[in-house]
């Protein structure tokens, strides 16, 4: 970077992006992060990075993947491919060298020959590419040695302080030596260095602990900037590990202090720590240091409310009086939550710059999204945080925190109406235990970081305040704080206009969701004319006022809009043929609504099974099993099973993404209604044998079914699998007897 950009990254609070790269290792296999969200095979990403108009991007030239059998058979193509073009877009690169990994599979984080491994790798890298500026020689040192040589999660899968150490000590004497190596290249080269920053707040009788862990927080800067000494609070238990002082003290003498201290800061980034083991779930048991105490997320018990990541950055800037940057802000949630997250994130920056703080960026993280963060990448279980783009798509799909981005980066007000609600961590909901307030804790917080809201929000207009789906919707949003109006049809009759004008007149809504609809497939056949009012005439008048006023419209559809002559999973794209009445309404409802209302989102689904509802199939199957009496299922139909609460989460994602045309959601297996009923028996361990599995002529329909009815999508596979779903289901059930 020149002198003229070096000055504009000092006026401002600046956008980056980050990829989720991590290359970790347990035992001998690797999870690739890239591989998962196939960054790795897709060169076009770049396009959609520099769209969301970011200056610098943390990019990945990974050692594992670049020479992981020695630098005489290095294979630079991926990186040559990606690098010139990033420069190209006008994207800064920050170089990562290693992601929370170990290395190639010859050496590890205890190798005594790691950081000289890898400082040559370093150096290779800036000769090949000299006009590569800032480097992140390993990402969070710290935190990777926890997990490695501590907690024994990832390799070397150390459990003991000695191992912790050890790999703190290697991973910082190799980013040391790394920037050697890349400044005889290019002595301009600057240093990135990023860890986790939290704190950890504790009762009274764990304050001792809580201080530990504060002053161990910031261990691996301390080394960079050669404050580790015998006048270090630490000296003592460094030391007391065995290893040589000399390992520590040569940092003293050998400074390499980042020109940017990059601060990753996550919702569990601060720490609650409470003797009184009985209050918490066993999970959050935990003995270190003679003591047996609960670590939990301090968000999930402390009553007041966390000051975030600002008090964080005044520290920093205390601490070290060098530039700063939030080098990675995630947050896994639903969509309104990851915008109000990145959001304050952003506003807490801003608002330290002018407090005196030399916060140069922040950085959405995880650009792509990322992948088994909820088991810490310890295995593949499939579950993906979406971040600005979505990967389960054929192409990965911008969601409303892409366009959040854009706003941020062109200067312009956020305008997305769900920001004016509070995210999870600021509402009352967010305990997991009895909430503690102890002076302690309360007294170190501060209020000034919160970033208010101001105003109402608007609300989402819920049609079909007597259906499943639309009492769904309405308890949904109430957990997600999305306000919303659930209107019956005396509130709001959607096949006539003037009531239709007038509901959105007293709400002012943003979105109106359709919920409401003729159900009764088989009475449809003799009621033709009340089908079609009420689902496809009333669907056609809400899109012509939505688009006229300029509101979201979500409406839903069905599997029996086809007529079942296929043998595999019916696709957004496939000709409609409906059967019976009910589904010949739903087509016409299709047809209507995008021709008047294209910006519209129509949802095929099908076969809902829920927690909230006496009435669907499942919970019908399982008390008439239970209580053993018999229990008809249709054997030759089959459909796609979809779990209510699913449904409902990936619908307000995508209405908040502006998403629109047809989606097929379902939890994604085919099967026959037989035998769904016995897979979810079988869970619930009730006995099966009162169910009757039979054709449909024996189930005596009068409306003609399709055989086989099951959904895919080709626009993304948002719902978890019918497993998990089911697994979900049992639980609440149990929950619910107990």
């Amino acid at each position: 970077m020149n002198e003229k950009e070096d000055r504009v990254f000092a006026k401002e609070v600046l956008l980056w992006g980050g990829l989720e790269c991590t290359v970790n290792r347990v035992a001998n296999q690797y999870f690739s992060q890239m591989d998962r969200n196939g960054h790795a095979y897709r060169i076009c990403d770049l396009e959609r990075f520099a769209s969301l108009g970011i200056r610098a991007i943390r990019y990945p030239v990974l050692w594992e993947h670049t020479a992981p059998d020695g630098l005489d058979q290095a294979d630079w193509s991926w990186s040559d491919a990606r690098l010139p073009e990033l420069q190209a877009r006008g994207i800064i690169p920050i170089a990562g060298l290693v992601h929370h990994g170990s290395g190639p599979m010859h050496t590890s984080l205890t190798d005594p020959g790691f950081a000289g491994q890898l400082a040559a790798f370093a150096g290779a890298v800036a000769q090949r590419y000299p006009w590569v500026e800032y480097y992140t020689p390993i990402n969070e040192p710290l935190t990777t040695a926890r997990f490695s040589g501590l907690y024994g999660l990832w390799y070397p899968h150390g459990r003991d302080e000695r191992t912790f150490i050890q790999a703190l000590l290697n991973q910082c004497r190799a980013i040391v030596l790394s920037m050697r190596a890349i400044r005889q290249i290019n002595p301009h080269a600057k240093l990135v260095q990023t860890d986790d920053l939290g704190k950890t707040y504790s009762t009274p009788e764990m304050s001792e602990l809580a201080s530990f862990y504060n002053t161990r927080r910031w261990l691996a800067w301390d080394l960079l900037c050669g404050k580790v000494g015998q006048e270090h609070p630490l000296w003592e238990y460094l030391t007391s590990t065995g290893i040589n002082p000399s390992e520590f003290l040569w940092f003293k003498e050998n400074r390499c202090p980042p020109e940017i201290i990059g601060i990753n800061y996550y919702i569990t980034s601060d720490r609650w720590l409470d003797q009184r083991v009985e209050r918490y779930p066993a999970h959050c048991i935990s003995t270190y240091r003679g003591y047996r105490f609960a670590d939990i997320e301090a968000v999930r018990v402390l009553a007041t409310s966390m000051p975030g990541v600002g008090p964080l950055l005044e520290e920093a800037w205390k601490r070290y009086r060098l530039p700063l940057a939030i080098t990675e802000a995630h947050l896994g949630a639903g969509r309104e939550d990851q915008m109000r997250w990145l959001l304050e994130i952003w506003q807490a920056a801003r608002q330290a710059r002018q407090q005196g703080v030399d916060i140069r960026a922040v950085t959405v993280w995880a650009l792509l999204g990322s992948y088994d963060w909820n088991c810490l990448v310890t295995e593949c279980r499939g579950y993906y945080e979406p971040g600005p783009f979505d990967v389960r798509s054929l192409t990965p799909r911008a969601t409303a925190v892409a366009t959040l981005m854009q706003e941020l980066a062109a200067g312009r007000a956020p305008s997305h109406p769900v920001l004016k609600g509070q995210g999870w961590w600021r509402r009352a909901g967010r305990f997991t235990c009895k909430p503690v307030a102890s002076r302690t804790a309360v007294a170190s917080l501060h209020a000034k970081y919160h970033g208010a809201r101001n105003g109402a929000m608007q609300p989402i207009l819920i049609a079909g305040a007597t259906g499943t789906l639309g009492r769904a919707f309405a308890k949904i949003c109430e957990q997600r704080n999305l306000t919303c109006k659930l209107l019956s049809r005396k509130e709001m009759d959607i096949a006539v206009r003037s009531s239709v004008e007038g509901a959105i007149d007293r709400h002012q809504p943003w979105a109106v969701v359709n919920a409401s609809g003729y159900v009764h497939v088989d009475n449809a056949e003799s009621d033709v004319s009340r089908c079609f009012r009420e689902n496809a005439i009333g669907p056609s008048v809400l899109a012509e006022i939505c688009a006229a006023h300029g509101i979201q419209l979500l409406t839903f559809s069905t599997d029996l809009v086809f007529d079942g002559r296929q043998q595999s999973p019916y696709l957004e794209s496939d000709t409609v043929a409906p059967l019976n009445n009910y589904g010949r309404s739903k087509a016409e409802a299709e047809r209507r609504v995008l021709d008047l209302c294209p910006e519209a989102l129509i949802v095929r689904t099908s076969a809902f099974f829920g927690p909230w509802d006496a009435y669907n199939f499942v919970t019908l199957a399982l008390e008439a099993l239970a209580q053993g009496n018999p229990f008809a299922a249709s054997r030759d139909v089959t459909v796609s099973p979809t779990y209510v609460p699913d449904l409902v989460d990936a619908c307000l994602d995508l209405l908040i993404d502006r998403e629109a045309g047809i989606w097929h959601l379902t939890n994604g297996e085919p099967l026959t209604w037989a035998d769904f009923a016995f897979k979810i028996a079988a869970k619930a361990c009730i006995d099966p044998s009162g169910l009757n599995a039979l054709t449909r002529e024996e189930m005596g329909f009068l409306a003609l079914r399709p055989a086989y009815s099951a959904l895919a999508s080709e626009r993304g596979i948002l719902l978890p699998t019918l497993e998990d779903a089911m697994d979900r289901y049992i639980e609440s059930r149990r929950q619910e007897i107990a």
